[in-house]
């Protein structure tokens, strides 16, 4: 009981001698349980007189009741027991009290992280922002405020963009945006030029242009689709660079129409390579792509930095034959050896053609599916795209052209018995093998399409038995009329 402590402690420390070790050993044993005995009265009138600060349903008067409810009945002079007069007297206050730790593990954390509606996370924001402002700068505790108040706007955002209730389709200014299913994905808004956040942010795409943007950045698009450029102006820019200056400009972006200017104030102005225009930083991020006109004129494939709707539309335009390299650029044939040499595979494969549409088996083979991805080269021999240029500049468009040719060739002079038949013997000679008209050792006739050999065709003064036959054939039925005609 703890007046039998008090008497104890009064009568002072136990008297024993050095050569008595089990005396010794006693008294220690003894103080041990006393402090521990005094510990657990301390930890018993802290609890008694402390509300339990993460027990919110339990009010201080109620705690009161509880404990004394518990507590056993004790007199007036054994509710408090004496202290000895060198020990510091155990007080509580209102405060939380001092554990002996350096942080404050009972007070509220900046920022309320349990907030479920709009009103409270923005509260918690503001006070978040009010301490981060309160506490001193570069310190710990303000690098964490600012990681809370991050956390919390985020929160914020996915409350206020809600993921169920936007449309899987929106239409606007001929783009057509999917909403995306994918959350892992990191990209960046083309329109506010900042991060989209999959976990927690509804974002959609334009399948025509690839465009890219938040749901709530929908309604502030201004730019229309590329893809309807492209439908409508299927054509490039083919000067170098066209520039007229930023004066021309009024000082404005050429897109969005934004205040731009060369030192940088208020916004960078930054060239387009492909217009020769000017725009800002938000229309033009550096991207680099190859100039059309400078491949055409100076075969030059060195990436130059364009603006996003320049991007978009070299990106679209890439695989499209729209160059006529015969009239843009006739030298260019004089320069470059791969072009001479995929133009007359792109001849053969033009003569070719016949014998697959008429051949049953290479109908079924379905031999043309071979140029599937570039299907100008069974149309004709004088369009080009960019691509085609780029896959030449490398070797790979010649390389591929021969394994097709090689393919098709064999197909007629080897594999179909109905396409051997159709070949030509020379008429000049009447010697050698079965011609066909895309042999390299062939010459054609421009008239009637008779395949002889080129060094018997220019040794008889490029004459054509069959063309002169037909001539002869034709006068022959003017000269003799019919009977009809005598009557």
């Amino acid at each position: 009981p703890p007046g039998r402590r008090r008497q104890q402690r009064a009568a002072g420390p136990i008297q024993c001698s050095e050569g008595d070790g089990a005396a010794y050993n006693v008294a220690r044993a003894a103080a041990v349980r006393w402090d521990a005995m005094e510990y657990d009265e301390k930890l018993a009138r802290f609890r008694q007189a402390h509300l339990n600060p993460f027990n919110k349903e339990i009010g201080p008067r109620q705690h009161e009741q509880r404990a004394s409810k518990e507590a056993p009945e004790v007199t007036s002079e054994e509710a408090l027991p004496e202290l000895p007069p060198g020990e510091p007297e155990f007080r509580c206050t209102e405060r939380v009290m001092d554990l002996g730790l350096s942080e404050d593990h009972f007070s509220r954390p900046v920022g309320l992280f349990l907030a479920s509606d709009i009103q409270q996370l923005r509260q918690a924001i503001e006070e978040c922002k009010q301490a981060i402002l309160e506490l001193p700068e570069q310190s710990e505790k303000q690098k964490d405020a600012v990681v809370r108040l991050i956390h919390l706007r985020l929160k914020l955002q996915e409350l206020k963009d809600p993921n169920e209730d936007e449309p899987n389709i929106r239409v606007l200014l001929e783009h057509r945006f999917y909403k995306e299913k994918g959350k892992s994905v990191k990209q960046t808004c083309d329109r506010c030029n900042t991060i989209i956040w999959g976990l927690i942010q509804t974002w959609y795409t334009c399948t025509g242009c690839y465009y890219r943007c938040h749901s709530k950045c929908l309604n502030l698009i201004s730019k229309p689709c590329v893809r309807s450029k492209v439908s409508h102006q299927a054509e490039y820019e083919l000067n170098i660079c066209p520039e007229t200056g930023l004066d021309s400009q009024d000082y404005r972006c050429a897109e969005c129409r934004a205040p731009i200017s060369l030192r940088g104030v208020p916004s960078e102005a930054r060239q387009c390579d492909y217009t020769g225009q000017y725009y800002c930083t938000h229309c033009h991020w550096n991207d680099l792509a190859v100039i059309p006109a400078r491949v055409v004129h100076n075969w030059d494939f060195e990436p130059r930095k364009v603006s996003r709707c320049s991007m978009r539309y070299l990106a679209l335009m890439v695989s499209r034959p729209v160059l006529r390299l015969r009239e843009i650029n006739p030298l260019l044939f004089n320069y470059v050896e791969e072009l001479v040499e995929i133009r007359k595979l792109r001849q053969d494969i033009l003569l070719m053609k016949p014998y697959f549409i008429t051949c049953r088996e290479a109908m079924e083979a379905r031999l043309l599916l071979q140029l599937q991805d570039r299907q100008h080269f069974v149309e004709n021999d004088e369009m080009y795209s960019v691509q085609d240029l780029l896959d030449a500049h490398t070797g790979r468009l010649s390389c591929s052209l021969t394994e097709t040719h090689t393919l098709f060739a064999k197909h007629i002079k080897l594999d179909c018995e109905r396409c051997q038949a159709k070949g030509f013997v020379c008429e000049l000679c009447r010697e050698g093998d079965v011609l066909f008209p895309f042999d390299s050792h062939t010459s054609v006739c421009t008239d009637c399409s008779a395949v002889f050999h080129r060094d018997c065709y220019y040794d008889n003064s490029t004459t054509c038995p069959k063309c002169a036959r037909l001539t002869l054939r034709k006068q022959s039925l003017f000269r003799e009329p019919g009977p009809d005609v005598d009557a």
